[in-house]
């Protein structure tokens, strides 16, 4: 049997590879309990729900939870992160797609109103409440990337000739924002007036007929009638 010509440098290999692989696996478990606890909190707010409870609901002891998380603040904190992480791979993909102006952002408005419509209320008022520092990282988060999103979409529909060339995308960006925040506690969505898809549906062709020009008003009229 052979002798290894340079112990050192196997145990090396061999502590690296294994510190990586339990780096790997903890990652792996990690992301495994944020999905999960974030099915807690859609279902039962943040507030109410402790420590004892996720580790309850999951199965394992609250020394394992410990494990992969300081204390509440760091798992709740780390619960947005995956969520927001995920927005941002969602949107990027809509981008990266074959698809002219128009079409971009009816995918990425209509990502956007699903994710809003499943939100509990209460999980946005425990943030707000509870946790003002991870509430200003989302609303900076959010403003930042959609306002992003939507300001190089015009530009992108102003070069195909879809959308007017004379638009002040800062501005029609923010009103945007603002829309999209009001429509949130809007008595239509809240009191169940009218079907959810039709609310969305007229918000994204009131926000295309202010930018878009005659080519423009055509394509999303062809697209109605499909």
């Amino acid at each position: 049997m052979s002798k290894i010509k340079n112990p050192e440098n196997f145990l090396y290999f061999f502590c690296f590879r294994s510190l990586f692989i339990s780096t790997f696996a903890k990652k792996i478990r990690m992301k495994e309990i944020i999905i999960k606890v974030s099915e807690i909190y859609l279902k039962y707010g943040i507030k109410s729900v402790t420590m004892d409870d996720v580790a309850r609901e999951l199965g394992i002891s609250k020394k394992t939870l410990y494990q992969y998380f300081k204390d509440k603040d760091d798992l709740v904190k780390k619960v947005v992160d995956y969520h927001m992480d995920l927005q941002h791979e969602s949107m990027k993909g809509f981008a990266s797609k074959n698809v002219n102006a128009i079409e971009e952002l009816l995918m990425v408005s209509k990502f956007i109103a699903n994710f809003l419509k499943q939100i509990n209320p209460s999980v946005t008022y425990d943030i707000q409440k509870y946790y003002p520092e991870i509430w200003k990282s989302i609303t900076s988060d959010r403003r930042d990337h959609i306002f992003n999103q939507i300001k190089e979409n015009m530009k992108r529909g102003i070069k195909e000739g879809l959308y007017r060339k004379d638009l002040n995308t800062d501005i029609i960006a923010h009103f945007y924002l603002i829309r999209l925040d009001a429509a949130k506690t809007l008595d239509l969505i809240t009191e169940n007036k009218y079907p959810y898809e039709e609310i969305f549906n007229t918000f994204f062709s009131y926000h295309i007929r202010g930018i878009a020009n005659q080519k423009g008003i055509d394509y999303l009229e062809s697209k109605k009638k499909k």
